[in-house]
């Protein structure tokens, strides 16, 4: 496990705090942002989100694609839910829809609940996204399985987490290297040519030594770890993790934000808000 998530956020203020604080805060956050429905609360999570983090100083030209992907993703998925839901999984009243127009070829109706609850999710998860990327490009890939370790988890759990985050970019890493490896030979599996079987296809001499390659980097690991008895006794760590005063203000931030949310969620005070402008209010 050669590769791991590049380290983009090197010498931020967020790239100084504990890297427990990091994963602390955000499980709050989601915790506390799933629970909230209105739009209008959710704007403002959305916002508390980003300004988190721009204290990571990731920037933005490494993750474009990433933001990309992600937002197109996010809004598909809202959107399909708004055709489908038509806003009657949103809690409002069936009988009470607003419809403002129907879907020429589906024929679905789409009502003025069915885009409010869209917005409200569509809000959510782009939250979600904020808090998160940093815990890939704000956190020293070597910090993951101690800090995890330093929370309660096990060492079979920490480690199982800090393999995992590896290999995904060891996985492209080695995909990139054997197109390239078949370029040099001749043969260009992203040709453009042909129809879409037809480019499947062509990948097959990729996902096979990639495939193959990746069992064999496994068992690689598998047997270095067995050779050097682990888990057979307690692990012990050269890292030394120490929260500051920054980290404990950071995670009473976050707390705070998962009990008000909480508060909203069972006090019903945070429904989901039908946009006034689309009903002509």
């Amino acid at each position: 496990m050669r590769a791991s998530f590049q380290y983009l956020g090197r010498g931020s203020w967020l790239a100084r705090r504990d890297p427990r604080t990091k994963l602390l805060v955000a499980l709050f956050f989601v915790i506390g942002v799933v629970q909230l429905r209105d739009a209008r609360h959710l704007a403002i999570a959305l916002a508390l989100a980003l300004g988190y983090y721009a204290t990571a100083g990731i920037p933005f030209r490494r993750v474009r694609l990433q933001w990309l992907y992600l937002s197109v993703t996010i809004v598909l998925i809202a959107g399909l839910n708004t055709i489908i839901t038509g806003g009657r999984a949103g809690g409002f009243i069936e009988a009470d829809l607003h419809v403002l127009f129907t879907l020429p070829v589906l024929g679905s109706p789409i009502t003025a609940e069915a885009i409010s609850l869209s917005v409200s999710q569509t809000l959510r998860f782009l939250a979600i996204v904020a808090v998160s990327l940093p815990i890939a490009y704000a956190v020293a890939p070597g910090d993951f399985a101690v800090a995890l370790r330093r929370l309660g988890i096990p060492d079979r759990g920490a480690f199982l987490v800090d393999l995992t985050i590896r290999f995904l970019p060891t996985l492209v890493n080695e995909f990139a290297e054997t197109i390239d490896a078949q370029r040099v030979r001749g043969y260009d599996p992203l040709a453009r040519r042909g129809g879409v079987i037809t480019r499947i296809r062509r990948l097959a001499p990729i996902f096979v030594p990639v495939t193959i390659g990746a069992i064999a980097d496994a068992e690689d690991t598998i047997d270095a770890m067995d050779l050097r008895a682990f888990g057979i006794g307690r692990r012990t760590w050269h890292r030394e993790l120490r929260y500051h005063s920054t980290d404990w203000l950071l995670m009473a931030g976050g707390a705070a934000f998962l009990v008000a949310a909480g508060v909203l969620a069972i006090t019903g005070s945070s429904p989901h808000y039908l946009l006034p402008f689309l009903i002509g209010e």
